[in-house]
């Protein structure tokens, strides 16, 4: 894959699944784990410099996404645009586009992070939550109109696995 931009950092290089699929656009650095059935979009930075990146099986991280020293579980979407910073996101979650996931920040299983949502650092979000706002505000699910059911569907990550199949020459399999 010599376009993609894979660097060592301290004797550690990237280790991407044989399943994964991500852009000869995206920038890897260091101890950076894509797992199976994975997608990494173009412009994305995964940075495990001080420490590791994780993206767990079937998440999809979009366009031009920053996570450094984050890790994201099985299932998760992270949105075009979102910055991960020492953060976690835990399986089945949504990151939407343009979020912003500080420093000790714990996105709770099965939760919702709307759009343009900037967390406070060391915020721990339940399992099956929507956030949302400037600061983030927590709500249950249960407890809103949102259909989580519904977001999952239209915006599970194994479309965009499915999408990313279709893109022959935005990912280099070889």
């Amino acid at each position: 894959m010599a376009d993609r931009w894979n660097y060592a950092f301290e004797g550690t290089s990237p280790t991407i699944h044989d399943d994964a699929h991500v852009s000869r656009d995206a920038t890897l650095v260091g101890d950076v784990e894509v797992g199976r059935d994975a997608s990494v979009w173009p412009g994305v930075v995964l940075r495990g410099d001080v420490a590791p990146v994780r993206v767990g099986a079937e998440s999809a991280v979009g366009d031009n996404a920053v996570l450094h020293a984050s890790e994201v579980g099985d299932r998760v979407m992270v949105g075009h645009g979102a910055v991960l910073n020492e953060a976690a996101v835990e399986d089945g979650a949504l990151v939407g586009f343009n979020a912003t996931v500080n420093s000790g920040v714990v996105v709770g299983e099965g939760s919702i992070v709307a759009a343009g949502t900037i967390f406070p650092e060391d915020l721990t979000v339940p399992a099956e939550s929507f956030v949302r706002g400037v600061p983030a505000r927590t709500t249950p699910l249960s407890e809103t109109d949102v259909d989580a059911e519904e977001i999952f569907e239209a915006y599970h990550s194994g479309r965009y696995a499915d999408l990313a199949e279709r893109h022959e020459d935005l990912f280099d399999r070889s």
